[in-house]
């Protein structure tokens, strides 16, 4: 990592400046006792061996927004979450990042139950492209106590995934206490309005027991930043806005139930369960009226801009026992978890079916479910050499795990298909499953007052692809109170997804081919399927990763803590959707032989091995005034660089046709995509009933690479000031205001060159951090018992 003028300040202010509240306690204090990456009791966020993030109510609670992937972007420096526009699916279900690696390279738990990821499939060219990632805001705020991300490789410790880190959001638990909170909001340009609703309280259930209810619900409105048509005078909507570009319209609607019963003095029976759908409409590119001087369709003589209106179902159910028996603590449990994804399109037609085309097409629908069953044990054994005890967990787990396509009605993808997505065909329709088991050990111990360690061991077995394992290191040396070191070395994986193994169809792409956006019959293809073998492909094997971090902790005072920590991810084996390959007369012929009429195809591969460096700075300064109030004082920094370290051959039969699997583009959205560095400041002052606070973010540049190494935009660093302020109205009652970006601020527009920006229609790009939309006002009250 070279030094940056930026860098060398955030370093400094690691030192001299107050800072940054994430390694702080939930209510108020400044540090908590954490449960991720950790068996042992009672271990505090000063004490961990890797960095551990808490995002307590406050956090939650501190901008306009009510997505959870929103929020996170905005008060965790290492994550990304960028909103893109025109990508089909992914406008519904957006990706978030940690640390610049894949949105699935991230393992998401709640109350340290695996989640289940969301069966789209990110296939356009957006950041995470080829992913499939858990849905963050399918999880309702209204439900969250607090969220806890380790900020480090954990697959010794939970499997799967856990290669940039953990998210395991902690749910509110209890039977006393509740809170109501409605709340509005608009952007500058009046559009986007927003209504919320959100709720959570608690029951007791017998002498015994408690449940504890959260509801959320929104409307919202969509953006729109599209430019001017300007492309054919002959239109006649000529010069008009006809596209839109910007957030969807999006109607989410959750219920999430947590409880726990005390069967004995030794055992307790818990179960949470969540249920919520989100209704989005989302916009496709707009159909100009004329097919160069044809009338496209009769059914919309003035053109027409069709709509994917899809809903995402998710259902959770999970149970289990736990409790404590000659010294061993215990858990039993059972995790189910599915996400169900319906697409219909409206305002549009199928071409091939002239004037007798519907408007109306349902285009098929994606599930993804998940079953697992997991035993868990902990003690504690005292060891006389040791200032305190060995901590020894072991564990086994066994995981089902199925993935469906279901076919669409037939006009919805009758030839070319219907406008804005060609629906899932019954060759692409069918369920695939998998089965694992895995078996973990895990050693914590305090060896003396300065000195702390713990390594664990992991293996599993998946039907799939064989046998894997992983392995973690870690330890910690304080010098004294004020200063101690951190360091952790590990081995882990991710195992392909079914949906990168089984997803399959064949769709309408536009490519920019002489500066015309040019539409093109694109297949994407099961990695085992003839066609994709015809096309070189190979079986899909784990990605591997190995993590190295190095951290300093400083505690000067009480109300001072500080910390540094530097980190190398190297990941071999990547998988990655290939470039979308234009076909050869030769190669159109094979796959039409099979049945398959495409101009273009696609399948996943493991093709790429990178490596991730970088460096998270954190602190947190509380000043007590006596008259003044009080004040958190917050800073934050984080730089990512990846590079490319191995390509692996092209496959011998695309070599032959003239053809690359793993283009320009794909390399480069990896390694130059996402923003370099984060930077924010933020104060919060309190007095009495009155609090504020003001956030200042910068996110760094980024680049948008195309094949054409002349067409790259990097986009210049964009500074974003949030403000908000509230008053709490006797007991129960308390009002905020706020606004998210104050300064208005933009990201750079796209430049024409290579017509990238669609004859000026989509001026922005769907890569921007912080996303293009603008100043946004709102306003929350909110009730509390």
């Amino acid at each position: 990592m070279r030094p940056r003028p930026l860098l060398l300040a955030s370093l400094i202010s690691s030192f001299v400046l107050p800072a940054f509240a994430q390694e702080q306690a939930v209510d108020g204090e400044l540090q908590s006792i954490v449960v991720t990456g950790t068996y042992a009791k009672n271990r505090r966020t000063i004490d961990t061996e890797s960095p551990v993030d808490i995002i307590g109510a406050r956090e939650l609670q501190a901008s306009g927004s009510t997505e959870l992937a929103t929020v996170l972007g905005r008060v965790l420096p290492s994550l990304n979450f960028p909103r893109p526009s025109g990508a089909d699916a992914s406008d519904a279900v957006r990706p978030a990042q940690l640390r610049g690696l894949s949105p699935d390279q991230v393992l998401v738990l709640v109350n340290g139950k695996r989640r289940h990821a969301s069966s789209v499939v990110n296939v356009n060219g957006t950041q995470g492209r080829g992913s499939a990632p858990v849905d963050l805001n399918a999880i309702p705020l209204s439900a969250i106590d607090h969220i806890e991300v380790l900020r480090d490789g954990a697959a010794a410790q939970y499997g799967s995934d856990a290669i940039a880190g953990v998210i395991n959001i902690i749910l509110k638990k209890g039977a006393s206490g509740g809170d109501a909170e409605i709340g509005f909001g608009e952007y500058q340009e009046r559009d986007g309005k927003q209504v919320s609703l959100r709720g959570s309280t608690g029951f007791q259930f017998g002498d015994d027991g408690w449940v504890r209810i959260a509801i959320d619900a929104a409307d919202r409105d969509p953006t729109n930043r599209a430019g001017a048509d300007f492309r054919n005078p002959a239109e006649p909507r000529y010069g008009q806005v006809n596209q839109r570009f910007g957030d969807p319209e999006t109607k989410p609607r959750s219920l999430f139930v947590n409880s726990q019963y005390r069967v004995n003095d030794d055992i307790d029976w818990y179960a949470f369960a969540n249920y919520g759908q989100r209704a989005t409409s989302a916009a496709a590119t707009w159909r100009t009226a004329l097919n160069g001087t044809a009338q496209r369709t009769p059914l919309f003589p003035q053109g027409f801009l069709p709509l994917q209106n899809s809903k995402s179902t998710d259902t959770v159910l999970v149970t289990g026992l736990r409790g404590e028996a000659t010294g061993w603590r215990w858990d039993l449990s059972a995790n189910y978890g599915s996400n169900d994804f319906k697409l219909d399109l409206d305002n549009t037609v199928n071409q091939d079916l002239g004037a007798n085309s519907p408007t109306h097409f349902y285009a098929g629908k994606l599930k993804n479910t998940q079953a697992l069953l997991n035993l868990d044990v902990a003690k504690d054994f005292p060891v006389e050499a040791f200032s305190g005890p060995l901590t020894v967990a072991l564990g086994a787990e066994y995981r089902h795990e199925e993935y469906e396509i279901g076919a669409g009605d037939a006009a919805s993808y009758t030839g070319s298909g219907a406008q804005g997505f060609s629906g899932f065909r019954p060759v692409n329709a069918g369920s695939n499953s998998r089965h694992n088991q895995s078996v973990y050990a895990n050693f914590e111990a305090e060896v003396t007052k300065q000195f702390s360690a713990s390594a664990a061991v992991r293996h599993e077995r998946y039907s799939d692809f064989g046998n894997t394992t992983s392995a973690k290191a870690s330890t910690r040396y304080a010098f004294n109170d004020a200063v101690s070191l951190r360091a952790t070395a590990s081995s882990g994986f991710r195992a392909p997804s079914l949906a990168q193994q089984f997803y399959t169809i064949t769709t309408t792409n536009f490519s920019v081919v002489n500066g015309v956006n040019t539409p093109i019959e694109t297949g994407t293809f099961a990695v085992g399927s003839a066609a994709a073998a015809a096309l070189g492909a190979t079986p899909l094997k784990a990605e591997k990763a190995r993590n190295y971090s190095l951290g300093i902790q400083l505690q000067p005072s009480r109300n001072w803590t500080a910390s540094v920590d530097a980190y190398r991810i190297d990941i071999d084996d990547r998988i990655a959707l290939s470039a979308n390959m234009t076909l050869n007369p030769a190669l159109r012929n094979t796959l039409a032989n099979q049945g398959i009429l495409v101009g273009a195809g696609r399948y996943f591969t493991n093709a790429i091995d990178t490596r991730t460096t970088g460096i998270d700075i954190l602190n947190t300064y509380r000043w007590e005034t006596r008259d003044a109030g009080r004040f958190d004082f917050t800073a934050a920094y984080n730089h990512n660089q990846t590079s490319l370290q191995h390509v692996n051959a092209n496959p011998a039969i695309l070599s032959a046709n003239g053809l690359t699997l793993i283009d320009r583009q794909t390399i480069n959205r990896i390694t130059v995509g996402s923003p370099k560095d984060k930077f924010s400041l933020a104060t919060d002052w309190s007095l009495a009933q009155w609090g504020v606070r003001a956030v200042v973010t910068r996110y760094g540049s980024f680049t948008v690479p195309q094949n054409n190494a002349t067409l790259d935009q990097t986009y210049d660093p964009q500074w974003v000031l949030d403000l908000s302020a509230s008053v709490r109205l006797g007991k129960n009652w308390r009002l905020t205001a706020g606004v998210d970006n104050a300064t208005d601020r933009y990201p750079d527009q796209v430049t024409s060159a290579g017509n990238l920006n669609n004859n000026g229609t989509t001026p922005y790009s769907g890569w921007a951090p912080n996303g293009f939309n603008g100043r946004y006002y709102y306003a929350k009250a909110g009730f509390s018992w």
